[in-house]
């Protein structure tokens, strides 16, 4: 018999579930380009409420919203700050210096993910036409699946305040960060810990189609102007779809059913974290989410070049693109997590 396979290439993998499914095809819809699809007006008014904030709407990706985000808040020969490592700098094909002439600068991120707040203030560019305008903070959170300290949000924030600078926050995994965040507090409520990481922020996109578990969707967060100018942005950018409301259902059903489930991802990664900690050779961040990063050096890193291969082999599928990332998410289980470490010590130990 065929085992099925174990994907950990990335939480975007993963498929419907039935009552997902269920919602999706019992959604009400009509033409959102006209405003008139009541599933997407509903989860944009139920996300920006929760979230604590005037409007939302809803984009087809991530990538997407991060540039309605960035194009809103900047104009031409304008830029904002951004990590090196960050989604809206690194990943999103220069989206936002491509389509809106907006400047990114990119500063390094320190050890824990945060940006050094001495950074961006160093970076924050003099008013003085040889230099770009300054206009935005981006921060990513989880980024690489690190959990930024709420403490670091509320300093970084106060700099963005002080400087006269708008702060966007990248929250593609939010809600894997409010639950890492909840397991730490008293509240233990998800939904608490992700309205208190979105306060403050001018902008906030939240994408469904991870850990959530919806097949395709984000939702960007502000006030009634910024989402008004994004609305425009969208519209350029070819995100203003028709009979959405079958997919703003299946966003609904994650936010109510699939939030605090990703405690279980979070715990699966630490299965497979310590399944591999002790081999040789093999180097893991700290993992606070879903995202398990390894480095492999001294011999091990010999047998770096055919693991992905081997994996395969073996029915289990990650990713190795700039370092060997491992994401875990609601279609694997601990047996599945279990194989994959099986077959990573067999090809390391062999």
């Amino acid at each position: 018999m065929t085992l099925p396979l174990v994907d950990l290439r990335s939480d975007t993998v993963t498929r419907p579930t039935a009552a997902m499914r269920a919602a999706m095809a019992q959604a009400e819809v009509g033409d959102d380009v006209f405003g008139d699809d009541p599933s997407v007006n509903a989860l944009q008014a139920d996300l920006a409420q929760r979230l604590g904030f005037e409007a939302a709407l809803f984009m087809p990706t991530g990538t997407q919203s991060n540039l309605c985000a960035v194009l809103a808040h900047c104009q031409r020969g304008d830029e904002y700050i951004a990590g090196q490592l960050a989604h809206t700098y690194r990943w999103e094909g220069g989206g936002a210096a491509v389509l809106g002439s907006v400047q990114p600068q990119p500063i390094a991120h320190a050890s824990d993910g945060t940006l050094p707040l001495a950074e961006i203030e160093a970076a924050i560019k003099p008013d003085d036409a040889h230099f770009a305008r300054t206009r935005l903070l981006c921060l990513e959170n989880t980024i690489g699946g690190k959990l930024l300290p709420q403490s670091y949000i509320d300093d970084a924030l106060a700099v963005a305040r002080k400087r006269g600078l708008a702060a966007h926050l990248d929250g593609a995994r939010l809600f894997n960060a409010a639950v890492a965040q909840a397991a730490q507090v008293a509240t233990r409520d998800p939904w608490h810990e992700a309205r208190r990481i979105a306060s403050g922020f001018d902008t906030v996109s939240v994408c469904l189609s991870k850990g959530l578990g919806a097949p395709v969707g984000s939702v960007l967060c502000g006030s009634a102007e910024v989402i008004r100018r994004a609305h425009r942005i969208r519209k350029m950018a070819g995100g203003g779809m028709r009979q959405a409301g079958v997919l703003a259902a299946a966003c609904q059903h994650a936010l109510a059913h699939h939030v605090h489930r990703l405690a279980d991802d979070h715990a699966l990664a630490q299965r497979l974290a310590a399944g591999l900690q002790d081999l040789p050779g093999v180097q893991l961040d700290p993992v606070h989410t879903n995202i398990v990063f390894v480095d492999l050096v001294g011999p091990a890193a010999a047998k770096a070049p055919t693991l992905l291969d081997a994996l395969k082999a073996q029915g289990v599928l990650a990713t190795g693109l700039y370092r060997l990332r491992f994401v875990t998410h609601l279609d694997v289980n601990a047996a599945g997590i279990d194989r994959a470490v099986a077959a990573i010590r067999h090809h390391l130990l062999s």
